[in-house]
């Protein structure tokens, strides 16, 4: 393969997921294909590439962004987080991926490692500012409207989302009024107790999806 010439290209110094990488990137190259061509980080996915879709979502300065819109030439000196890096050697898996698969928030996993970026950036948004943050279902939906999802995982999501906003930032998980699809069924469930047992969910694959690695 070529190698790109001097007036195509220029050196760049990322910081992503804690490691510092310096490459020779065409001007042309986005973040997005560079994290995914360049380094092999596949947990964002190249979606509609127009930046509609939020499934390339990556942590950027520790803000939500498309990754498909951004040259990354323009991003030399940043630090970047992917769902790769969401998760910590010593603690495990982020509380947002272990929320994901308690409440069954997905289902091809296509969209899951940017809706979990988008997450994480969410709440990093609300501890830094918590008069400003709307962690009701409506406004977390609301905040997270970039992210589509095409399972139409939606209620589910916003579920993890505010559990992990309840045990971090003190958010009240009914206080819009509004129960869960979870706490509905529950109630029912003691009202009409069930006369067979239910197949259990969450396997080893659902908690794979939840980590972002689902199929390139």
């Amino acid at each position: 393969m070529a190698q790109p010439s001097q007036e195509t290209s220029s050196r760049v110094g990322l910081h992503v997921n804690g490691r510092r990488h310096e490459l020779d990137v065409d001007h042309r190259v986005t973040l997005l294909d560079l994290l995914r061509e360049h380094l092999g980080l596949t947990g964002a996915k190249k979606g509609c590439d127009h930046g509609q879709c939020g499934a390339c979502t990556v942590l950027v300065g520790g803000r939500r962004a498309n990754s498909c819109l951004l040259l990354a030439v323009a991003q030399d000196g940043s630090h970047v987080t992917t769902v790769e890096g969401l998760a910590d050697d010593a603690r495990g898996p982020h509380p947002l991926q272990e929320a994901f698969v308690e409440r069954d928030a997905f289902q091809c996993g296509y969209c899951t490692p940017g809706q979990l970026c988008s997450a994480a950036g969410l709440l990093a948004e609300a501890a830094a500012d918590p008069g400003a943050a709307d962690l009701s279902r409506t406004g977390i939906a609301e905040s997270m409207s970039g992210n589509l999802c095409r399972c139409g995982a939606y209620p589910r999501i916003v579920d993890a989302v505010r559990d992990v906003a309840a045990a971090s930032l003190g958010a009240d998980p009914a206080g819009d009024g509004t129960p869960s699809p979870d706490a509905q069924s529950r109630t029912d469930a003691e009202s009409h107790p069930p006369t067979e047992s239910r197949p259990v969910t969450g396997t080893a694959p659902a908690q794979a999806a939840a980590a972002g690695q689902v199929v390139a």
